[in-house]
Order: structure tokens, then C-alpha cells, then sequence
């Protein structure tokens, strides 16, 4: 088999959206530019703004190895200079880690990797006002396990160096760093002792505490005990340092007696002034405190809420924003009007000092968990968006782009499963954190709560719980009947009545050791909210060969099977490391036998990738990893449903496939970032991919992955089967602008979406989508590969059934329009728009065609078709396919057949309108050009006969043509003629997939009447003008008229 990277890396991926912010915990501005602004989503990379906020895109993909962002810092000195620190420190259960520091020295154009690996997840980054080569890091460390690398690092030179200038012990982090503007030798470090394990967080501890620095960051004091903080164990601390009155500083405490504190002394001693509970709750997860650059007095608090005070920290008024959950903070040192702030839904502008601020509806970062499909044409993806909620959306819109006007919630929450019935779509079953499930039916838009046991866990450990359920339980459907639900707690549950009643059909099928299931949080604040629920059946699969073969797999690292629907159950176990999380169980839809299991332990500080499978029904079993790097833990696997041993993984860093059932695995590149991907489906011919932190993305058409072992190596070029192409009605809108460096302002289907108007590489210019999802290519999806060096022509021809050639596009054709085949070596793919040749076009005027239409061809009617590939003049390869009809619409064949005859004679009409007036057009300018050799030569009489030549032509030319239509309202001005109402009538006709009325049949004739009289008059008046003209010109012995 070929190097399968060679099409991996050509594969071409969309983002299908959401465009509705993720978590964002890091943020930051241009000190100088007022409009540009930065941010780094939990999961999803670094992402810019040079506008303040009204449109965002990425500017990391391609440099960094990992998505998740902890802290991004501008330098002020210069702000080409921008470094950021990788892996958030909020560390939720489902936190994703870094890998170190990354700089950029061209404002994010470029970046670099400047080592700190281990650190994995960083709070801050502070950089030396006047120097940016001096630099701070803030790192947490690991967060499921004790390591070195923590604490407060220092670079003196950009980050080629760093040596660890605070470090308190194995366990305790750095959490919090705030630099003295005024004296930046003076820093405040925040240390913090916390922990994550599968099934608890530890927040407090000896280490927690607060350090100063008045050298740089040679040496520190401790300020933990002194006079006025509170004694005993602290836990996760906030510290902020006033840049208006440098001896002013605040902390935000976690501890019994804790809350806001001030000190104006440096540090020396501290009072609280307040112990509002607002300001602290769930301290783990906020602690975020900033002090206004201008005012001494003003304060803000970043929470649950948004906080500020305005009398120094004692009391607070809260600021609404787009979302709540508030993380980070950026103010402007010289205009405190201007900041941003990152939250649980993505990063907001604000140039008013927070009484307005920018959407975060035009961020694709969502965070989902896991994905399903339905069966609806087009079919929809679910999900729940973490922070958000469940939502559906469009696998493609007849808007043209996918907006948030196509899509809707589901029911649930932000952290469950979906499960759509197959038989009816409207119905949807979904899961939110501490066990909620309900029933949603989309015609009445109403969720019927029908959760197993509906005794609201909240605050209470997972050993209070009847039944334990995860924070992402499993909720499935049973492929054999649409009746049966399953869903996943500690037992297996099973209704058959929509979730009105539960029955269990197993044992516990977990450890459930008692200390695995105590409250979590403590030793000074709990944090129940069923996060860390464990020991509960975290996958389930039903074999999709065989009914009541049935697999589940728990958070604790138990696997079993039951092949009698429930009856009895076997533990089946591999021989995995104890406690690894079974992330996913994949049924085989090709053998009953047959399961692979995606498996977990990066909450014990393992992050190897853990895959198996048994072809046995779990007896014996195999590990199936090579290829995937030993640091990118594995989260799905799934077997695609076509190719048996074809198989996709999703990692903690992006996607693999093997195409020997798991021996191998090879990255998938292409257009698709790095991020984590939680699950993955496969519907038909497409690959949809849940990411965590990069909304949903989609590969459209699997038929060359799905090929890729049985094509000849060594061939010239292979051309892949072809998928069913269905005959969509493409979205009308308004011309877009072409103009690079502007936005594009798309007007879809009564909505406007917001695009950028970007160079295409290849002399023009493309839109990339900022506020929607991308649409599937409409057309015929040919992919193929070249496999010789510098062709010097490719083409692709398709032919009816009967192989009558319908159109011929090849790479070197000059002369035509629109894409053309690639003609260099490696897979590439071409979209056929179906439609036949254009007609005959006029160059210098313009069709006042109101009503749509033009010389386009029309779309192929549904049925069988071929398409050849051709690699310099030779065929190497050809493909059968079908056009099938929008199954949507209820125009029959006969009605498409007619629609497109009549559109053929439309077309043919026009086309001799146009070729006639061509052929006057072209003797008008041959006249005009002898009438000057006449002048040349005397022969003045002849040269004014040739004249009234032309202008007879050019009269009865104007019969058929306005040459006066040259700009897009002329028509107003000017009224149409016969060839602009054929193409409006072409519009009309194609206006949708039906068959054409009666009266656009007589307009047509009518229309054709007008062209008919028109081109007979321009030819008679060719043949009697031009051969007296010819004659004369002939006795003056100048060459007659062609």
C-alpha cells in the first residue's frame, strides 16, 4: 500500500460550525493598535482580532502541537512580541494540557516553540514592560500528579533559556502573577496546592500562599502569614497589584476565614473587606482578580458574575456580559475604556469600559463531548456544547452557509449524550450533568424530564446517588429497535416506553469502592456538581449485527458483555493498567464478535494512548496503538461501517486512521487542526468529528480513504469511486464584492453572515466564512490521484449513460471558466457542478437578467453518469455515478426532463442571438477598420458607404441586444432586449427543481418569435449589405470583407 499520508495530508475538512464561543481563560490586547485583540480558547488554539471583536480567526494552526491555551501576554515594549503559555490552569475534569511556551515575533504571523513542556498547564504570563526578552511564567504544572516542573520561571532571553526562580514542592503550583508596571522588579506570585484524580479535586494545602519579589525574581518572601491574612490551609489564591498606586495589592483567598483582602503597604499587612461569598465561590475554578491601570479605588472580580467595585475592594456591583463564568481580563494602561475579557463562552470586547461588549457568536471553539446524526435529508449533527447547551445543526443549509438561525437546542444540557430516534427525527433523547435526561419533540419544541432516578444529586458524593451517573452518561437507542433506550449509571437501565419507566437489566457492573465515591473537593471547599461521579458505566454499545449483544465499559476501568439481551453478564476485562477510564466501546457493524475500546489515564497522570479490540466477544484481546505517539492519550474509536478494518481514532491532539484493523495508524492532516477530539461518527460517506474546542468538523465523501488499499501504487494516476450526488437547488444572493482585505457581507436566506475576503493562492480571491458553518461542496465530488511527475495536462470528461460527452475540463484549457483539475502529482479533488456548457456569452455587455439566469447550463437531470480521468491525453481510469434527486422536492422525472429540455432551447435560442450579433460584431469592427485604409487611399464616397454599413448593422444588432447595459442598473435606464429576457426567462424556469408552467412555455415562444426575426433581418441584411459592400471594395482592389 501506498505512504497513506499522501492522501491523508491532502484531505480537505470544513467547519460545519457552530460559530458560538468556547471557554476562553486567556486574553489580551495590542498596547498600541486600538482594534486588535487576542484570545486563546481552553481547546481550540490562539486566535486574533483586527477588529475589536466583530470578527476573529485563528492564527495558530500549523505551529503548535497542542490546543489548549492557559495565558497569552503582549509585549508592551513591542508588540510584534507575543508570548503564550499553554494548558489552562482552571483545571476542570475535562481540562486539556500544553506543552510549554510558544512565541511569535510578527504579531502571530509565525511562532515558535521555546520549551517548558512539562509544565502542561501555565496561569501567566508576565513580560518586562521595557524589555521583551524578560519574561515570567506562572505554571501550574501537571494536574493529575506530583512533578518538577512548576512554579514561577524566568527568561532573560526571549525564552532560548529558562531557569525556575520559585518553586515551592512537587504538589503546589503557580497560580496567579501580577507585575508592578511602575517597578517591574516587583511581582506577586500566587502558589497553589491542588490535585485532580478521577474521582475527586483537592483544592488547599501547606503549599498554597503568596510570594513578592523586589529583585526580579532572585529572590522572594513569603507573604502567606502576615498580619491580617487568614491563617490555617489556603487553597487557590487571586493577587493583583494596583498600577495607579504600586504599594496597593489584593488577594482573593480560598481558605476558612477567606476572602478579599488589601494591603497598601506591599504586602506587609493585609485587612479583608470583604467576605462576600459571590466573589469566591467555587474558588478551584475562578479566584481572578484585576486592578484598574488608571483608578486606585477600582477593582474588578471575575466570577460566576462579572465584579467591580469602585471604593477599593469593598463592595461590588455586577456588569452583565454575553456569558457568564469569567475567567481572565485585559485592560488597556493608558484607555481603561478599552479591554477584553474571556469567559465559559469565548472572548469579548469592550471599548466602553464594559457597558457594551462584542458577540461571542463568531468563535467556532465549542466544546463538545460527543456527536450523533440523524436521518433526515440533509441529515442534522447533535451535540452538547460544554458551557452551553445540546444543539442541532444543519449537515448542510439551502442558506448557503450554516447560520445560527439553522440551528436549535435539543433538550439536556451542556455535557450529555443524544440519542435521535431513526424513524422519527423530531424526537431526541438527551443528557446534562447530576443525571438529568429528558425527552425532547422538536414539533412541539417542549423536553419532557425523564431522568432514572429524579432526586437532584447536587452537592452530595456519588456514594449518596440510587443510581451513579457520570457527567456524560451513555444514552443509545437500540439499533434493532427504535423503542429501546438504553442509558448508562452504575447499572445498565433500559425503558421501552420513551423514558417513562426504566428497568435495570444488570448487576452493578462497576468497582464502586467505597472510597471512590466520597463527596469531592475539600480540604476547604466541596465541589459536588457530579463531575467527579465514578464508579459508572461510562460506554455502551450495542452490536449493530447481532440484537442483545450488549457492551459496557466503566469509568473504573471494568469491561463486560452480555450476548442474551441483559440476562447475564461476563466480565470481560482487559489487561489494562488499573482504573483506566473506558472512554468509548465500538461495536463492529461487520461481526457480532468483534468490539475495539478506546481507553483513558491521563486523570491518573498516564497520558498513553490505550486502544484494543477482541474478535471473540471480549475472551482474549489485542493492543492496537502502533503509530500513535506515547504522550496523545486516546478518547474514540470507531470502524467504518463500508470497510471492514478501516478504522478512525480520535486523540487527545487530533485524528488517526488505520487501514489494517488497528496495526498501524497514520495522523490525518490536511486543513484539520490540532484539538481534541472527543468522539466521532460516520454517516454514510461522511466523517463528522466532535471536537473539543473547534466546534464540529466534517470530512465529506470517505470513497477514496475507503479505496486507498486496493489502488495500484505504481498506476499513473487512480481515479476514486464516485458518491451519489443529490441535485441541490443552490442559494440565491446578492454579488459579493472580490476586493482582498475587506469583509464580505453574505445575505443567506433572510440572514447576513459576516466573511473575509482572502487572496486564494491562485491569482483570485476566496471568502472565508467568520460568523457561519461551511456548507458541503454542491456537485460531483471527483477525487483522484496523479502519480506522475509534472503532467503537462489533466482532464476530466463526463458522459451520459449512453457516453454522449456532456462537458470536458482540463487543466490546460485557458479559455475556460471556473475551477479546473490540478495537474500535479498527489490527490486532489474537483467538484462537478452538473451543469452543462455555458451557452455563447457577449464580452462588453451585460445581461439585465433581474429574474436570474444567464448563458449558465443547465443542471443534469437525475440518473447514471460516467466521469474519465485523463493524465496528458491518456484515460487511466473512469467511475460510474449517480445524480439523484433532492428527495425533498416532489417534481418527478418526467417534470426534471421537461425543466431541462426547456432550458436546453432556451440556452440554444440565446446562444444564436449571441452568435449572430457576433458575427455582425466582428465585420462592424472589420469595416471600421478598412473605412480608415479607404480614407487612407482617397477613397472618401466608399468609406462613407461603409459607414452606413455599420450603422445598419449596428440598428438592427440593438434589436436584439442593448449594448447600452454596462453596469448592474442600467436596465432601469435602458429596456431590455429579446437576449436579456431569454436569460431572465432561463432563471425563471430554473428558478427550482419543477417542471416549468404553460406560461413560461409561451413566453418562450414568444421570445423566440422576437430572436427568430431578429437574427433573420441581421443575416439578411449581412448577406445584401456585406456582398454589395464586398463587391465595390473589390473593384477598388482592397481585399473583400470575411
Amino acid at each position: 500500500m501506498r505512504d497513506p499520508q499522501e492522501l491523508l495530508g491532502a484531505t480537505r475538512w470544513r467547519l460545519a460550525g457552530p460559530y458560538r464561543g468556547g471557554r476562553v481563560v486567556a486574553v489580551a490586547a495590542d498596547p498600541v493598535d486600538p482594534l486588535t485583540f487576542y484570545f486563546g480558547a481552553c481547546a481550540g488554539g490562539v486566535w486574533k482580532s483586527t477588529d475589536a471583536g466583530a470578527t476573529w480567526r485563528n492564527i495558530s494552526d500549523g505551529f503548535f502541537k497542542t490546543a489548549s491555551v492557559g495565558a497569552i501576554a503582549v509585549s508592551e515594549a513591542d508588540p510584534n512580541v507575543i508570548y503564550v503559555g499553554m494548558g489552562e490552569s482552571c483545571i476542570r475534569g475535562n481540562v486539556s494540557h500544553g506543552d510549554g511556551v510558544y512565541r511569535s515575533d510578527d504579531a502571530g504571523a509565525t511562532w515558535r516553540h521555546l520549551g517548558l513542556a512539562e509544565t502542561r498547564h501555565i496561569a501567566r504570563v508576565r513580560i518586562h514592560p521595557k524589555n521583551p526578552d524578560l519574561v515570567y511564567v506562572a505554571a501550574f504544572g501537571h494536574a493529575f500528579g506530583p512533578n518538577e516542573e512548576r512554579g514561577v520561571f524566568r527568561s532573560k532571553d526571549g525564552g532560548q533559556t529558562w531557569e525556575k526562580v520559585l518553586y515551592r514542592d512537587e504538589n503546589t503550583g503557580a497560580c496567579d502573577l501580577s507585575m508592578d508596571p511602575n517597578n517591574p522588579r516587583v511581582l506577586y506570585a500566587a502558589m497553589w496546592e491542588a490535585r485532580r484524580s478521577p474521582w475527586s479535586l483537592v483544592s488547599g494545602g501547606e503549599g498554597s500562599g503568596i510570594f513578592k519579589t523586589t529583585d526580579g525574581g532572585d529572590t522572594w518572601v513569603e507573604l502567606t502569614n502576615n498580619p491580617g491574612l487568614p491563617q490555617g490551609l489556603k487553597g487557590r489564591i487571586g493577587v493583583a497589584v494596583s498600577p495607579a498606586k504600586p504599594d496597593r495589592v489584593w488577594a482573593l483567598i480560598e481558605a476558612k476565614d477567606g476572602g478579599l483582602f488589601r494591603s497598601d503597604d506591599g504586602g506587609a499587612t493585609w485587612t479583608r473587606l470583604s467576605d462576600n461569598p459571590e466573589l469566591r465561590q467555587r474558588p478551584w475554578y475562578y479566584m481572578h482578580i484585576f486592578a484598574d491601570p488608571v483608578n486606585p479605588d477600582v477593582l474588578y472580580v471575575l466570577n460566576l458574575r462579572f465584579w467591580k467595585s469602585i471604593d477599593g475592594g469593598a463592595t461590588y456591583i455586577g456588569i452583565p456580559t454575553p456569558h457568564g463564568d469569567h475567567h481572565d481580563l485585559w485592560i488597556d494602561p493608558k484607555n481603561p475604556k478599552r479591554m477584553i475579557h474571556g469567559n465559559d463562552g469565548g472572548a469579548c470586547v469592550s471599548l466602553d469600559g464594559g457597558v457594551t461588549w462584542s458577540s461571542i457568536y463568531n468563535q467556532p471553539t465549542a466544546q463538545f463531548y460527543h456527536v450523533t446524526t440523524d436521518t433526515q435529508f440533509p441529515y442534522r449533527i447533535y451535540g452538547a456544547q460544554q458551557d452551553n447547551t445540546t444543539l442541532s445543526i444543519p449537515s448542510y443549509s439551502d442558506r448557503g452557509v450554516i447560520t445560527a438561525d439553522d440551528t436549535y437546542p435539543v433538550g439536556g444540557g451542556e455535557s450529555g449524550y443524544i440519542a435521535v430516534r431513526p424513524d422519527d427525527p423530531n424526537i431526541v433523547y438527551a443528557g446534562s450533568y447530576a443525571s438529568r435526561m429528558t425527552r425532547y419533540d422538536h414539533r412541539s419544541r417542549q423536553e419532557v424530564d425523564i431522568t432514572v432516578w429524579p432526586d437532584d444529586p447536587i452537592g452530595y458524593g456519588a456514594e449518596s446517588m440510587k443510581y451513579r451517573v457520570q457527567w456524560t452518561f451513555p444514552i443509545h437507542l437500540s439499533p434493532h429497535d427504535p423503542n429501546v433506550l438504553y442509558v448508562g449509571a452504575n447499572h445498565l437501565l433500559r425503558s421501552t416506553d420513551g423514558g417513562q419507566s426504566f428497568e435495570e437489566i444488570s448487576p452493578d457492573l462497576t468497582r464502586g469502592e467505597p472510597e471512590t465515591l466520597k463527596p469531592s473537593g475539600g480540604p476547604i471547599t466541596k465541589d459536588n456538581v457530579s463531575t467527579e461521579f465514578y464508579g459508572t458505566i461510562f460506554a455502551f454499545a450495542e452490536s449493530p449485527v447481532q440484537q442483545g449483544v450488549l457492551w459496557t465499559g466503566s469509568d473504573d476501568g471494568l469491561i463486560h458483555v452480555s450476548r442474551d439481551n441483559g440476562k447475564t453478564w461476563e466480565n470481560v476485562t482487559p489487561d489494562l493498567p488499573e482504573w483506566a477510564l473506558i472512554s468509548i466501546i465500538e461495536a463492529s457493524p461487520h461481526d457480532a464478535a468483534t468490539a475495539y475500546v478506546a481507553a483513558t489515564r491521563y486523570k491518573l497522570d498516564d497520558f498513553r494512548p490505550y486502544l484494543l479490540k477482541t474478535n471473540d466477544y471480549g475472551k482474549t484481546w489485542q493492543p492496537i496503538t502502533n503509530g500513535i505517539p506515547e504522550d496523545d492519550f486516546t478518547r474514540v474509536i470507531r470502524e467504518d461501517p463500508v470497510r471492514r478494518g478501516l478504522l478512525y481514532c480520535g486523540t487527545e491532539t487530533g485524528l488517526y486512521v488505520s487501514f489494517d484493523d488497528g496495526a498501524n495508524w497514520h495522523r490525518v492532516t490536511g486543513n484539520l487542526p490540532v484539538v481534541p477530539i472527543h468522539d466521532l461518527v460516520i454517516h454514510d460517506t461522511d466523517l463528522i468529528l466532535a471536537t473539543h474546542g473547534r466546534s464540529f468538523w466534517v470530512l465529506d465523501d470517505l470513497s477514496a480513504l475507503r479505496a486507498w488499499p486496493d489502488i495500484d501504487p505504481d498506476a499513473p494516476g487512480t481515479l476514486f469511486p464516485v458518491r451519489p450526488a443529490y441535485r441541490l437547488m443552490p442559494p440565491r444572493r446578492w454579488p459579493e464584492s472580490k476586493t482582498a482585505g475587506y469583509k464580505s457581507y453574505i445575505t443567506a436566506g433572510g440572514n447576513q453572515v459576516l466573511g473575509e475576503i482572502v487572496p486564494d493562492g491562485e491569482g483570485g480571491t476566496r471568502i472565508e466564512l467568520r460568523s457561519a458553518g461551511e456548507n458541503p461542496p454542491v456537485g460531483v465530488l471527483v477525487q483522484y490521484r496523479i502519480g506522475v511527475e509534472n503532467p503537462k495536462s489533466v482532464a476530466l470528461s463526463f458522459y451520459t449513460a449512453d457516453g454522449k460527452l456532456i462537458k470536458r475540463i482540463a487543466s490546460d484549457d485557458e479559455k475556460a471558466k471556473g475551477p479546473k483539475p490540478k495537474a500535479k502529482p498527489g490527490v486532489h479533488r474537483f467538484v462537478w457542478d452538473m451543469r452543462y456548457p455555458d451557452g455563447v456569452d457577449l464580452e462588453g455587455v451585460r445581461l439585465a437578467a433581474y429574474w436570474g439566469g444567464g448563458v449558465i447550463g443547465p443542471k443534469a437531470v437525475p440518473g447514471t453518469y460516467e466521469v474519465r480521468l485523463e493524465i496528458d491525453g491518456q484515460e487511466v481510469g473512469s467511475q460510474q455515478f449517480e445524480i439523484r434527486k433532492d428527495p425533498r422536492i416532489s417534481a418527478t422525472q418526467e417534470d426534471l426532463q421537461a425543466q431541462f429540455d426547456l432550458l436546453m432551447a432556451i440556452q440554444a435560442k440565446l446562444s444564436s442571438v449571441h452568435e449572430t450579433v457576433l458575427r455582425s460584431q466582428r465585420l462592424r469592427e472589420q469595416i471600421a477598420a478598412w473605412q480608415e485604409r479607404l480614407r487612407a487611399s482617397g477613397q472618401e464616397a466608399l468609406a462613407e458607404e461603409a459607414g452606413k454599413v455599420v450603422e445598419k448593422l449596428a440598428e438592427a444588432e440593438n434589436y436584439l441586444v442593448e449594448w447600452r447595459h454596462k453596469g448592474g442598473a442600467d436596465a432601469f435606464n435602458y429596456p431590455p432586449k429579446v437576449n436579456s429576457k431569454l436569460a431572465s426567462l432561463q432563471g425563471t424556469v430554473s428558478y427550482a427543481d419543477a417542471r416549468p408552467t404553460e406560461q413560461a412555455y409561451g413566453v418562450f415562444e414568444y421570445l423566440s418569435g422576437w430572436a427568430d426575426e431578429g437574427i433573420a433581418r441581421l443575416n439578411a441584411l449581412i448577406e445584401s449589405e456585406i456582398g454589395a459592400l464586398n463587391a465595390k471594395i473589390a473593384e477598388s482592389g482592397i481585399p473583400p470583407l470575411g
